[in-house]
């Protein structure tokens, strides 16, 4: 075996590195979030102890924790199918050369150039000026779809950009309406990447703080929760917070990935079927 240049272990190291720097933060935090009740929020460990999870569920010691969950998980559904639905409708819409289209491409993506906060002050600017109620059910949904919509627009516009439109034809030659065609053809072909959209939607809503600080109303989501303990807590109980909120984002990662193998799965199978048929 020959062997691996000096640049292999150099790529190596940087990459190890990499990761590192980039899980470093988050496992210290699940680390420290273990402390025995005499434990701070530094090193070294006083003791391990499940502690500080336990004070999650004292209402008094972390405010509304869960209340900013539900609320946090419910806007990241709301905005995860809006984004999902908009981005198949814009995607469909793009395919024929409509006069504008360019312009309005880029009208559509240009909020992701603008400072996230400035969006934020906006969109609240706009909801008092027009006498409506500041929510995050209303303006803080609006002011996410302006950072959810550009990815799934620029995703569904990549997907059909390679659609091979021969299924359609073949679809449309059978008597398939245009809606029986997307529906059992167009649908089915692009649900993976719909997936992905999906993902894109609901995790970049879950955890987005800049647009949604200035669009929530007097009801926080679970950013700007976690951002208020900082100022006021001052013991693990936040760590554990952030591990349990890490994880949570994890299986959610981990059911959308289930979900695209187990699509993968299944159109494997009916492919062998129908291989076997013929």
């Amino acid at each position: 075996m020959e062997p691996r240049p000096t640049s292999f272990y150099f790529l190596t190291g940087f990459f190890a590195l990499f990761v590192l720097f980039l899980y470093g933060p988050t496992i210290t935090i699940g680390i420290l979030s273990f402390q025995g009740p005499e434990g701070g929020l530094t090193f070294p460990m006083r003791g391990v102890s499940l502690n500080w999870f336990r004070e999650l569920f004292q209402e008094q010691a972390v405010g509304d924790i869960w209340g900013a969950f539900r609320r946090s998980f419910a806007l990241g559904l709301m905005v995860m199918v809006t984004t999902v639905v908009i981005s198949v409708m814009a995607g469909l819409a793009f395919r024929k050369r409509f006069p504008g289209a360019g312009l309005l491409f880029y009208l559509a993506i240009a909020s992701l150039v603008i400072p996230s906060i400035l969006v934020s002050l906006g969109v609240g600017l706009i909801f008092t000026q027009l006498g409506l109620k500041i929510h995050w059910t209303t303006s803080g949904f609006g002011s996410q779809l302006t950072w959810t919509l550009p990815f799934g627009l620029l995703i569904m516009f990549a997907v059909f950009n390679r659609f091979d439109k021969s299924y359609e034809e073949a679809a449309r030659d059978q008597g398939a309406t245009a809606w029986q065609t997307l529906r059992h053809v167009v649908i089915p072909i692009i649900a993976p990447s719909l997936l992905g959209v999906a993902l894109f939607g609901f995790t970049l809503s879950y955890d987005e703080f800049a647009r949604t600080l200035l669009t929530a109303g007097s009801y926080n989501t679970l950013p700007l929760e976690i951002f208020g303990m900082t100022t006021n807590v001052t013991t693990p109980v936040i760590y554990a917070l952030g591990t349990l909120t890490t994880l949570f984002s994890f299986l959610v990662i981990g059911a959308f990935l289930l979900a695209v193998w187990v699509m993968g799965k299944r159109r494997a199978r009916h492919g062998s079927d129908a291989g076997k048929g013929v």
